[in-house]
């Protein structure tokens, strides 16, 4: 998939679905395919449209990880050099990351339209990014986080704090074919 065919699917993907929220996902060289599979996992339940990494680990890797339910193939994944570059019109770079003076993510209201950026498990996002972004948050706990959890429970508190479908329709349209309760 060419780089111009995703940016036209993300495009199309934000007109269809997304008229007034747009959700993405920048992943500054993730280290393991085994995460990034289970951020895309996160990002078909919570409504992500897109995930842009940076680095070479993850397309060494990409083809060979644990996304069992494919979402690779469904939500655009694309390497970049530079993930500011990527920000979708109109949303604001949210960077999360372990960062004195952060606001802590219990606190944080979550804008429309954002581009959540998580640094790699080895490391951190670049001074650079967190010098630009519009909001940096970090997520309380008594340790650092592994990436694809940290991913989840982002989105997560993202869809907790919003008016989402809470029908009994939902449930069970969300259901995976072994759930039969």
């Amino acid at each position: 998939m060419s780089y111009e065919h995703t940016i036209n699917l993300i495009e199309a993907e934000t007109q269809k679905n997304y008229l007034d929220r747009f959700v993405s996902i920048g992943l500054v060289n993730p280290k393991s395919a085994t995460n990034v599979a289970s951020i895309l996992r996160a990002c078909s339940c919570y409504g992500a449209s897109a995930v842009f990494y940076t680095g070479q680990r993850f397309g060494y890797a990409k083809e060979f990880n644990a996304d069992t339910k494919k979402m690779r193939h469904i939500i655009p994944t694309v390497g970049v050099d530079d993930l500011l570059k990527m920000k979708p019109e109109g949303s604001k770079v949210v960077v999360i990351e372990l960062v004195e003076g952060a606001t802590p993510l219990p606190e944080f209201k979550h804008p429309d339209n954002a581009f959540y950026i998580f640094g790699p498990e080895d490391a951190s996002v670049p001074p650079d990014i967190v010098e630009l972004a519009d909001h940096v948050v970090y997520i309380p706990t008594k340790n650092s986080m592994n990436l694809a959890a940290t991913a989840n429970v982002v989105l997560y508190d993202r869809l907790a704090k919003s008016d989402y479908d809470r029908s009994d329709e939902f449930i069970k349209l969300s259901r995976d074919n072994n759930n039969n309760l």
